[in-house]
This record gives structure tokens, C-alpha cells and sequence, in this order.
């Protein structure tokens, strides 16, 4: 997590890019925005932030803004006791967002894993989206995203969110919230 005076600064950024998105969101909310760096220390670089509108036992629907370039490492939503996963649908508010999938490599992929991190990043189909386009993640499906140069925000609509059960590629990560 960011020092403060920094999360003071990336909240802000953040805050911008809803707005340029047509968000609207109250102060409260922005002070709630939580700014997940996937214990990596690198929220720039891996990360994005999150700002959950509702997540209760039937369904859940966040914002998650990304800032240039910034990439979400790969994870999946794995079963739950009865549950098949969380199944989520992404759809684009502002900026591109570069969505990886399981399936047949993209030839011509735009994303790019950070630097020294490729082996955590196996996902090869990418689906590229824009502002008003979606995609569904199926339960348990392995994915990874980034945001395209200008920064990206992405509504998202899913079945209960249990954030802290995700698997990540990467052991080094730690996801809480």
C-alpha cells in the first residue's frame, strides 16, 4: 500500500479518471477507493483500484481504475464451497483495457506482462475493449488485464466477490480487501 502522501496523489489521479469516465462519486467514496496493490509494492506498475458499490451473497458491482499501462496480475476466481466461482462482466467506461483469456494465443497481442514477470502471465488470448464494450469472464477461467495508455476504467458486474480466495499466478501476491 501506498505512504499516504502518495495514496493521496494516486487517489486523485484516480478521481480524475472517473470523472473523464463520467463517474460520479461522492467523497466518501473516493476516500473508501481501495488502492490494491497486490502486495507487490509496485501499484503503478501492478495494481489498480477498487471502488465497490455493493458486494453482498447475490452479486457485486465495483468500479476499478487503472492508470496508464498499469496491468492486474493474473488470477482466477476459483469454486467456493457449493459455488462455481465468481463470474464477472467487464465493461469499459473510459479508455482501452487489454483483457487475456485462456484460448488461442493472439498474434498480434497489445499487453504486455511488467518486465522480469512473464512466466506469471500465461493468459494469450486477448481481447481488446473500448469505451461501451464488454466481455464475461466465466467462473474460474484465468485472466489477466492492463489498461492502454490513457488509463482505463471498467465497470464490473459479478456474482458475489470474495476478493481474498482469488489465485494468482504470481505466489508473491497478496490480495486482500
Amino acid at each position: 500500500m501506498p505512504d499516504s502522501e502518495h495514496s493521496s496523489k494516486l487517489r486523485a489521479q484516480c478521481a480524475a479518471l472517473l470523472r473523464r469516465a463520467g463517474i460520479v462519486v461522492t467523497g466518501p467514496e473516493l476516500a473508501a477507493l481501495e488502492l490494491a496493490d497486490m502486495g507487490l509494492g509496485s501499484f503503478e506498475r501492478e495494481g489498480l483500484a477498487v471502488l465497490v458499490y455493493i458486494n453482498c451473497g447475490r452479486y457485486c458491482a465495483k468500479e476499478l481504475v487503472m492508470l496508464p499501462r498499469q496491468t492486474c496480475p493474473e488470477h482466477r476466481h476459483p469454486p467456493v464451497g457449493g459455488d462455481p466461482g465468481k463470474q464477472e462482466t467487464f465493461r469499459v467506461r473510459f479508455g482501452t483495457v487489454y483483457l487475456r483469456v485462456g484460448g488461442a494465443p493472439t498474434a498480434d497481442a497489445i499487453a504486455r506482462p511488467p518486465r522480469g514477470k512473464e512466466r506469471w502471465y500465461t493468459a494469450a488470448r486477448e481481447i481488446v475493449l473500448g469505451p461501451g464494450e464488454q466481455f464475461t469472464i466465466p467462473p474460474d477461467t484465468l485472466h489477466w488485464f492492463q489498461a492502454g495508455p490513457e488509463g482505463a476504467v471498467v465497470s464490473e458486474f459479478s456474482s458475489t466477490s470474495r476478493d481474498e480466495l482469488d489465485v494468482f499466478t504470481d505466489p508473491a501476491v497478496r490480495r486482500v480487501g
